[in-house]
């Protein structure tokens, strides 16, 4: 069987590549002094991550650690970062998860502080590539409680959580990937309290948002929305067995209109009886051919 990995802990171009996602990281203001932290998996056991107490924008290859997916340091010079256990716990319950970037992206994370649920139905770039931003609730960053704290929230096809009052986490198929999810999310929350203070932010309405929806399962992305019944289109409900009692409500922002689930009407959608099958208009020459016959068989009276 061949190696899916096609790499390990020594390949090198993917060392140079997490010193390049900490650059842009701290570049773009999303990880100060020695915040934040990066990982990629590259074999069953095995995990390349940033080492800890170093500045993300000037790390160099021979920086990068590696651990097992139980966090124990397989190599490496400098000592692995102290939340590693908050990237493994995302790999174990999601396969497909190749890649982490954990930071404190400034405008995103004034949402944790807050403890404001990200409001959904608002910008079609959210809709399409990012859905339901859920919240994970506070513990002291760096153990195993600590990590946990996301797990509720890994399933029915979520790439970012929130992490209250500490920062964000986003993960996909590689470290561009996961990096990019934190790059639009800060530029939403961005753009979401600019328009607080120029008085509100509007909703789509019930068509925008479907149809933005039809796009996302067109184009092969996942969302929340597509597995979760009884979930309101914009209510970030499709996490709601995660939050259990501890859901926060929206405070700052206005709620979103209640608008049906999606698979509540593809399900009323299905339900609905077939309407009957228009009759077929006749073409303009046989439409002449009938009226002549009739003006003919008039006349012959």
């Amino acid at each position: 069987m061949a190696n899916q990995w096609n790499s390990g802990i020594n390949d090198r171009k993917l060392k140079e590549e997490i010193c390049e996602i900490g650059r842009r990281v701290y570049n773009k203001g999303f990880a100060a002094a020695n915040d934040g932290n990066i990982s990629i998996r590259v074999g069953e056991n095995e995990v390349l991550c940033s080492p800890t107490m170093i500045c993300k924008g000037f790390m160099t290859p021979d920086d990068i650690c590696a651990v097992d997916m139980e966090g124990t340091q397989i190599a490496g010079k400098r000592k692995r970062t102290s939340e590693v256990l908050l990237h493994l716990a995302i790999m174990k319950n999601r396969p497909d998860v190749k890649a982490v970037v954990h930071c404190h992206p400034p405008h995103a994370t004034a949402f944790a502080v807050a403890r404001e649920p990200i409001p959904q139905c608002i910008l079609p770039e959210i809709e399409v590539f990012m859905g339901e931003v859920p919240i994970a609730p506070y513990e002291t960053p760096g153990g195993h409680a600590f990590a946990n704290t996301v797990v509720p929230f890994l399933q029915n096809g979520t790439n970012t959580i929130i992490l209250t009052n500490h920062g964000t986490v986003t993960f996909g198929k590689s470290l561009e990937d996961a990096y990019w999810k934190t790059e639009i999310l800060d530029a939403y929350c961005r753009i979401l309290l600019l328009s607080k203070q120029l008085g509100r932010v509007t909703y789509l309405d019930e068509r925008e948002s479907v149809e933005l929806l039809d796009l996302k399962k067109k184009l092969g992305f996942d969302d929340p929305r597509f597995h979760v019944e009884n979930c309101d289109l914009c209510s970030n409900s499709a996490f709601r067995d995660g939050y259990k009692e501890n859901k926060l409500e929206p405070k700052a922002f206005e709620p979103p209109p209640v608008y049906p689930g999606y698979l509540e009407r593809q399900k009323a959608a299905s339900a609905a009886p077939a309407k009957p099958a228009a009759a077929a208009e006749p073409d303009m020459e046989t439409l002449v051919r009938l009226i002549t016959e009739q003006v003919v068989a008039a006349m012959s009276k």
